[in-house]
């Protein structure tokens, strides 16, 4: 297959597709009109992106391009309803980033605490000020809120049990059961949590749902002073409420990504808060560790080369958990050539849509059964047709 990969990722997932026999073509650097343009001149099956923003115009500039793998968890980044309609995939390579992103979340929150940055930038400008620095309350015995237990929510979980510090957390599939059984506290809103928190925490997914999570009434439920995390996106946090609390309410917060973050590696940046002596600002660093882009890359790999060698798709975000169909037909049927074809074309004369599919062989290849689920009028003519093959062993038919 022929790969284009649009995004850096490590070294290793490109010897791992070439060495498999994969022709990529390797343009790190890729994104809007250079995109689309690559796209239409290389017609890729596959690509692979990071942080490249997929819009429809690149969905249509390669005419096979069935899968596309984002390099990482979150892939909103990506236009997944246009790739549904398109009938391409789209995968993340999900869990390969937890440890980095959850390390980075409890580095920030360990610099909120004893004002690291604050202590560095006065040392390299000559300004001893250990009687400023030196008031850290520690967290030990504090309360960390967690907004989302998935697999980077659960090793920031980890980590901060491992500092003796008491968590609570929200998440929608987590149960009250579940979180005494972990040992942790229950929230029934991401607000409780908020309430109980001394600092809290983002690791949910940005969908419509989550958009603005994080809102004015999210903040006023803060303890004042509390730290607040944001390493998830930007799109959880409604920033005119984060900077009114930055103020009202003494929040003192740390984001790895924020709204208007440049695209490019390197670039000029500004930000109405990146002044704010009570936030601090990393680069969207959080996956960005050796190990993670090492695991993640190769997650990627294995996705292209499963979905080459057998057609289906690891971890593929974009298949219907549940399709329209409305009934099943099994056929038991003779394994030669043009069986299932005759049995489809009767299925079309009779208006039924196939929406899932499978066909299985028995020893010795002498015979099979196609489990069929469709929907579609019923057609009594249609099954006896079906019936009366000479290559059907038998039938059945049940409503769904």
């Amino acid at each position: 297959m022929t790969v284009l990969v649009a995004d850096s990722i490590a070294d290793i997932g490109i010897d791992t597709l070439r060495d498999a026999g994969h022709q990529v073509v390797n343009q790190p650097a890729l994104s809007g009109e250079a995109l689309v343009t690559a796209l239409a001149e290389v017609e890729p099956q596959v690509l692979v992106v990071r942080s490249t923003k997929v819009p429809p115009e690149a969905l249509d500039a390669s005419p096979i391009l069935s899968l596309i793998v984002r390099a990482g968890a979150g892939y909103d980044t990506i236009d997944v309803e246009g790739a549904s309609e398109r009938g391409i995939f789209v995968a993340n390579c999900p869990g390969k980033n937890s440890v980095a992103v959850a390390e980075l979340t409890l580095g920030l929150l360990l610099a909120l605490d004893r004002r690291i940055p604050d202590n560095v930038q006065d040392a390299r400008a000559g300004h001893w000020n250990k009687a400023l620095y030196a008031n850290a309350q520690g967290l030990k015995g504090r309360t960390l809120g967690i907004i989302g237990l998935g697999n980077i929510g659960m090793e920031v979980m980890r980590r901060a049990q491992a500092f003796d510090m008491d968590v609570v957390a929200w998440s929608r599939s987590l149960s009250r059961a579940d979180a005494e059984a972990t040992g942790i506290g229950f929230g029934e809103t991401p607000h409780e949590v908020a309430e109980r928190a001394d600092a809290v925490t983002l690791h949910v997914a940005s969908t419509p749902e989550t958009e603005h999570l994080a809102d004015r009434a999210f903040f006023e439920a803060m303890n004042h002073g509390a730290f607040f995390i944001n390493t998830t996106r930007a799109a959880v946090v409604d920033e005119e409420a984060l900077a009114w609390a930055l103020e009202a309410k003494n929040i003192r917060a740390a984001l790895d990504v924020m709204h208007g973050e440049p695209a490019q590696k390197e670039a000029d940046f500004e930000h109405p808060l990146a002044d704010h002596n009570n936030l601090y600002m990393t680069h969207h660093i959080g996956a960005s560790t050796q190990q993670a882009q090492n695991a993640t890359a190769a997650e990627a790999a294995r996705v292209v080369s499963t979905f080459a060698d057998t057609g289906d798709v690891p971890n593929c975000v974009n298949l219907a958990t549940q399709t329209p169909a409305k009934h099943q037909i099994t056929v038991r049927h003779l394994d030669q050539v043009g069986v299932l074809a005759g049995v489809l074309d009767d299925m079309r004369r009779a208006g039924w849509n196939i929406q899932e599919m499978s066909n299985r062989i028995f020893e010795g290849a002498k015979a099979a059964v196609a489990s069929i689920r469709f929907d579609g009028p019923m057609d009594e003519d249609a099954l006896e047709r079906i019936r009366a093959r000479e290559d059907v062993l038998a039938v059945s038919f049940v409503e769904l």
